[in-house]
């Protein structure tokens, strides 16, 4: 069913792995042969190294396999390659201090205007070394499996109609960036109906980061790889999931499939095929 490629960018949870606490036996030894033979495999994620394979994912594989391993993480923050045995990042996006202050500020003041104008109550998490989540959602709970679920959407939509606010997720998106506006920051929001997450970077500049790399390495070509996420579906009307972001200038020659089981509509030219997490693991040991 699939070509061969040269380089596999996936997603972790959701993709990969059904949680950050699930055993990744499996995943590893789906990955392994691939590593062996040089086939060069990215895992992209907004989480950071702590909550991949519980921090330890060079336990897993020997040095050799590592020299084709990546890790792209932090929403554009990390970029992660292996030397002697561990991790080291070769480039990052992180803010400086001031920067990161603004960020703060943005993200408490659309906190604020959400609870003053229409009684809409969020969760601000601050400790991103790189940006901030705002939970519209408090009281939905994810539990292990921190992949957008399939009545998050329609639950948030409920809510907003609820306290009167007009303009979707779309507005929360324009809110974000207006706020930034006013701190001097070009910000870049994300949702995925739970999350609205506001920061300079994103998964597109991961997956950027490491294509411009492997080109250097080995004159990888877009059209040699492929991109593997669970979280490509429009959540509203040109807003899509976070593993869109990996659909970029550089990346959009590639071969993208989603192997979500929520409806709805994907970014052009992704392949919706379901099937979760071994649907994935299933295209890794074929290849």
């Amino acid at each position: 069913m699939y070509k061969k490629y040269k380089a596999v960018f996936f997603d972790w949870d959701g993709t990969a792995v059904m949680s950050r606490k699930a055993p990744v036996d499996e995943a590893v030894a789906a990955m392994k042969p691939l590593l062996q033979r040089g086939v060069r495999l990215v895992i992209v994620s907004g989480t950071t190294i702590e909550n991949i394979a519980s921090g330890k994912i060079e336990k897993y594989f020997t040095q050799e396999e590592q020299k084709s391993l990546y890790l792209g993480l932090g929403r554009g923050a990390f970029n992660y390659a292996f030397c002697d045995g561990a991790p080291y990042i070769f480039e990052d996006m992180l803010p400086d201090g001031e920067c990161l202050e603004k960020i703060h500020r943005v993200c408490f003041e659309i906190h604020m205007e959400l609870k003053r104008r229409y009684g809409f109550d969020t969760d601000v998490v601050f400790s991103r070394p790189n940006y901030c989540k705002i939970d519209l959602m408090p009281n939905a709970l994810r539990g292990d499996n921190l992949f957008m679920q399939e009545n998050e959407l329609e639950m948030l939509k409920k809510s907003l109609t609820e306290h009167g606010i007009a303009g979707g997720l779309q507005g929360f998106m324009d809110l974000a960036a207006d706020t930034g506006e006013r701190y001097g920051l070009a910000v870049k929001p994300t949702c995925d109906a739970k999350y609205l997450e506001v920061g300079l970077s994103d998964k597109s500049d991961n997956v950027d980061t490491i294509f411009r790399k492997l080109q250097g390495e080995m004159d990888l070509k877009a059209e040699e790889c492929v991109f593997w996420g669970d979280e490509f579906v429009g959540i509203e009307d040109g807003i899509y999931g976070s593993d869109s972001f990996m659909i970029t200038e550089l990346t959009k020659g590639g071969e993208f499939y989603d192997v979500s089981e929520v409806p709805g509509v994907r970014p052009e030219g992704v392949i919706r095929l379901g099937g979760g997490v071994e649907q994935f693991l299933r295209f890794l040991r074929e290849q």
